[in-house]
């Protein structure tokens, strides 16, 4: 009777403790030197100079303000002063690490007061943990995290993922982005521009059930670059509604609003830059123009061919198109924020469906919506390993403890003795 009890009560701790999961954390496994270009989403802690956010992950400041559609030809930029509290996403490169896609070239220089738990939760805003950090760090970190050398060199194994740089075969870069209170899957896929289902599926969710620290895989639709394999800018894709500056900061593409077509011209900050006008033509990079005829409008263009050796490539296009484009669209550029507003933290409201479903008026998807049942598996290639909270599968989590009891205990007494 004891080893019955003793049975029941375990059952009933589990049932309590379900909730003490660990926060899931989308895992891509790989087993090559495949790279790719993603994003972490990263909240300041404090106020940071651009040069200091960008130090903390090793990516240009000027990458940083692009990759945000802030004005970089704003006097000093590099030095602005950016508030606490404001969202930024972070370029990183994505490599892949003992089998599994991670941040390989982001490290930290240790300062007095510094612990492993402060490096993790406060300076790196919870996108990677105290015990991930000194798993990555067995020589640099001694048998007791809490005592750090000053200027010891920390390898910080950011989560990244590349899934081949597309989302249902369409371009995409994506960002891993650490789940606040406020926030609902629903309420994500609204301010991203995707759909509920196709983040269920790229982060091998089971239910719309998110919780706070949880770290997702967010896939951003973008205009992914053709060039060749031999230009140092090969691969280059840029997320929607923002900017990337590439050949050595000469030339600066973008992804304009609701467009899948890569746009490059010359970049503000173009200095010592090679020749960017292309041959056998007076256009220069990025310059378009029409002539409307009787069988539609002829379209010349002088586009961007990637950085090689040093040198902008420039190829010349001519095509018959039933009708003359508009103007191009480019993202709207803002002047470095100086304050946190609505727009400058990413904060999306709660899903007002209980079932999850995104908010009629929100942003319409650009992203071609996942097929399948609601209950979502990941895709061929998809993230596995994932540690997620599983209390909505036990049917215990939902049933009230006070009935177990009494029924428990209802039992025993009815023994015989």
């Amino acid at each position: 009777m004891l080893h019955f009890f003793f049975t029941i009560f375990l059952l009933l701790s589990n049932s309590c403790f379900i909730y003490q999961t660990t926060s899931k954390s989308t895992i891509e496994p790989c087993s090559n030197s495949d790279t790719c270009s993603s994003l972490v989403g990263y909240t300041l802690y404090t106020d940071l100079k651009v040069s200091e956010v960008a130090s903390l992950f090793q990516t240009d400041p000027i990458s940083l303000l692009t990759t945000n559609a802030i004005d970089i030809s704003y006097p000093d930029v590099e030095n602005h002063i950016l508030p606490a509290k404001l969202f930024l996403k972070v370029p990183v490169t994505c490599s892949c690490v003992d089998g599994i896609f991670k941040s390989a070239f982001v490290h930290y220089k240790t300062r007095p007061s510094d612990t492993l738990s402060l490096i993790a939760d406060t300076v790196y805003g919870a996108l990677v943990s105290a015990d991930q950090i000194k798993e990555g760090n067995p020589t640099a970190v001694g048998s007791d995290p809490s005592v750090l050398n000053v200027g010891t060199n920390l390898w910080i194994p950011l989560p990244c993922t590349c899934f081949n740089g597309t989302d249902n075969n369409l371009p995409a870069i994506y960002m891993s982005y650490v789940v606040r209170p406020v926030d609902t899957l629903a309420g994500i896929a609204a301010s991203y521009s995707t759909t509920l289902t196709d983040l269920m599926n790229v982060n091998a969710l089971g239910s719309p059930a998110i919780k706070e620290g949880d770290i997702l895989a967010i896939p951003l639709s973008a205009c992914a670059s053709s060039f060749p394999r031999f230009a140092s800018d090969y691969a280059l894709s840029v997320a929607n509604g923002s900017y990337a500056i590439t050949a050595s900061h000469c030339v600066q593409c973008s992804c304009g609003p609701g467009s899948r077509n890569l746009y490059c011209m010359p970049a503000s900050l173009a200095v010592s830059c090679s020749s960017m006008q292309c041959k056998n033509s007076n256009l220069m990079l990025g310059n378009v123009t029409v002539q409307q005829t009787g069988g539609g409008c002829n379209v010349t263009s002088c586009n961007y061919g990637g950085f090689v050796n040093g040198t902008i490539i420039t190829t010349l296009s001519s095509s018959l198109q039933p009708r003359c484009p508009g103007l191009q669209q480019l993202p709207p550029l803002v002047v470095p924020p100086t304050s946190v507003g609505p727009d400058s933290m990413f904060a999306p409201a709660p899903s007002p469906s209980e079932s999850g479903g995104a908010p009629m008026d929100g942003p319409h998807s650009s992203v071609v919506p996942a097929s399948g049942s609601v209950i979502a598996f990941p895709p061929s290639g998809g993230p596995s390993g994932s540690a997620s909270s599983a209390w909505s599968l036990n049917p215990l989590a939902s049933f009230p403890i006070a009935i177990l009891l009494y029924l428990c205990v209802k039992y025993v007494i009815s023994l015989p003795l």
